[in-house]
């Protein structure tokens, strides 16, 4: 049930097309939170028909020119309960875990390959997340609105930093070939 919400932020944040909330979860939201441009456009759909959005009127109505959205008190008052409400945490499943853990009872042929290529995409991934920590969150910029968006990306880079370390890690604790033999 999180789309939903997490489009009543971007809307919150800025009134926007359901294109450029699409680029706007590829440049942020979309780093914890992806979606498809279908997936959007189809909540962007409900979110209007349960009365928490609303197209904002245009001067000149034409056919295909693109509908922006803003939120209504109503999908505001949506996305503070949602705020609000407990959540328990996610159990954490990933596959490279999964695999690893075979790994230690099938042997781990073609296995260090794939672990040097995550940990080459953590890097990148890592290296984007400060680019745009240097460029977003210059110091100064103090508002409780930057310091808590400041406080997402920083969660992203540490996730990255320990992937890396641990990637690390485990490369240097793959057995050799021999030392799977015996």
């Amino acid at each position: 049930m999180s789309l939903p919400h997490a489009i009543l932020t971007a809307l919150l944040e800025k009134p926007s097309s359901g294109l450029d909330l699409t680029r706007r979860f590829d440049k942020s939201i979309g780093y914890f939170w992806s979606a498809t441009h279908q997936q959007i456009y189809r909540e962007l759909g409900k979110l209007e028909a349960e009365g928490f959005i609303r197209a904002l009127p245009t001067e000149q109505p034409a056919r295909g020119q693109r509908k922006s959205y803003e939120v209504l008190p109503a999908g505001r008052a949506e996305l503070q309960r949602w705020t609000a409400a407990a959540q328990d945490p996610k159990p954490h499943r990933d596959a490279l875990l999964l695999r690893l853990r075979a790994a230690a009872v099938v042997g781990t042929a073609g296995l260090e390959t794939d672990l040097r290529r995550h940990l080459d995409l953590h890097r990148r991934q890592l290296a984007e997340y400060e680019e745009i920590e240097k460029r977003d969150f210059p110091p100064g910029n103090d508002s409780a609105q930057a310091r808590l968006q400041h406080l997402v990306l920083r969660a992203g880079i540490e996730l990255e930093t320990f992937w890396i370390q641990w990637l690390t890690e485990a490369l240097e604790e793959l057995p050799e070939p021999a030392e799977q033999a015996s």
